[in-house]
């Protein structure tokens, strides 16, 4: 099965830990299944002591083998020539003592595990052809190694090892292509929100270019014709300046505007823009906004709440691995809380953040957080901020 791109370890995201969890389902299933299924036959008085111990060490190695390479699976890396030589080694040996001893019950588990955890480091195709022919190998050498010493009981011979496949290949296959598609989504959905980010930026490069561009242009045109024209017709020259100063003069202006409609552009548009962001970015968005509240809020405030807004989204695009998020604005004392919840916090603790009353600053969780906590705080506001376990909340309160 193909390996597709790497995932690197993401120190315990919901990722690492869905990876862990594939890990130790497959590799526990190996475990348990040889474990319960040989150990009844290991610990048989009635079999000579050295088969049982040969079964058992083989069957402990076999195990052992495949817990590594299933490790090496999820990880995107290819299988060490070691562990394939000790798990296909192990495998044959635990297969052949108990088939040699004539017991036809238990010979093919450990060879039907690893051909399973094997085929994994195949393309997809090539796994299940490989399955297919384990298949019809294994109840081959059952059923001729059952003829050929006379077993009664042939047709058991044949459909234990056919059973064995069917219960390991398919489903370890499943649990591995349910990790590949996971892992892809997640890449998707970190990629979405990238370039939701740099829509945005491509959006102001291109308002910015519209403005400055023309202007320019014709500034270096009417510059150049105003050096041509300074010693020969220097009224014509200074005219020339003049429109220069003026086009120079318009360009700052309407520069200005556009960074202050871009840097305080309204709160219902930085909650709108938010809630697109987001959901293109795979988050599930609830915002519960009052309208006429917002409405009802002086400039300044209402422009630090969209600033609020917009560094709150930024943190959960680049730092979090939310899959929710709430934005909610409500009265409060006479002026507005807005409250922006995410589960995408990462582990490590409790942390918090905020502005005192006199304007100090308590601890802090990013630059971004505390200059607008101390923002907030000039105008009468307040903006904290907590992490617990998968929870980040930044809340901000202006007055009205």
């Amino acid at each position: 099965m193909s390996t597709g791109p790497a995932v690197a370890d993401d120190g315990g995201s919901g990722l690492a830990s869905f990876r862990r969890n594939v890990w130790w389902g497959l590799a526990g299933t190996v475990a348990c299944v040889l474990g319960f299924a040989v150990g009844d036959w290991v610990l048989d008085p009635d079999v000579p002591a050295g088969l049982r111990a040969l079964t058992g060490v083989a069957t402990a190695a076999t195990i052992v083998a495949c817990g590594a390479l299933l490790g090496r699976r999820m990880r995107d890396q290819a299988p060490s020539a070691g562990w394939l030589v000790t798990a296909g080694g192990a495998a044959v040996v635990a297969g052949v003592v108990p088939l040699a001893a004539g017991n036809f019950g238990i010979w093919s588990i450990a060879p039907a595990a690893t051909v399973s955890v094997l085929v994994m480091f195949l393309p997809v195709r090539r796994a299940w052809q490989s399955l297919g022919a384990a298949l019809v190998a294994l109840p081959l050498v059952g059923l001729v190694t059952a003829l050929a010493t006379g077993e009664p009981n042939v047709a058991h011979a044949v459909w234990m090892p056919a059973l064995m496949v069917v219960a390991f290949g398919p489903a370890m296959l499943g649990m591995v292509r349910a990790w590949q598609v996971t892992a892809r989504l997640d890449d998707a959905r970190r990629l979405a929100g990238q370039l939701a980010v740099a829509d945005e930026r491509l959006r102001f490069a291109a308002d910015l270019h519209d403005i400055q561009g023309h202007h320019l242009q014709v500034i270096a045109l009417k510059s150049e014709l105003a050096a041509r024209l300074a010693e020969v017709e220097p009224a014509r020259a200074a005219e020339q300046m003049r429109e220069v100063q003026q086009l120079a003069g318009d360009a700052l202006r309407e520069t200005r505007a556009l960074v202050q409609g871009y840097r305080r552009t309204t709160l219902d548009a930085e909650i709108a823009n938010a809630s697109r962001v987001l959901a293109a970015a795979g988050v599930a968005v609830r915002a519960d906004v009052d309208a006429d509240l917002a409405a009802s809020l002086p400039q300044a405030p209402r422009s630090l709440l969209g600033l609020v807004v917009r560094e709150a989204t930024t943190n959960v695009l680049r730092h979090s691995r939310a899959t929710r998020a709430a934005i909610v604005l409500l009265p409060d004392d006479g002026g507005a809380r807005l409250v922006i919840d995410n589960d995408g916090a990462r582990p490590g603790g409790s942390r918090s953040g905020s502005t005192n009353g006199d304007g100090s600053r308590t601890s802090s969780d990013g630059t971004g957080l505390v200059s607008l906590a101390e923002r907030l705080d000039a105008v009468g506001g307040r903006l904290s901020w907590v992490s617990d376990d998968d929870r980040f909340v930044v809340t901000a309160t202006v007055t009205g």
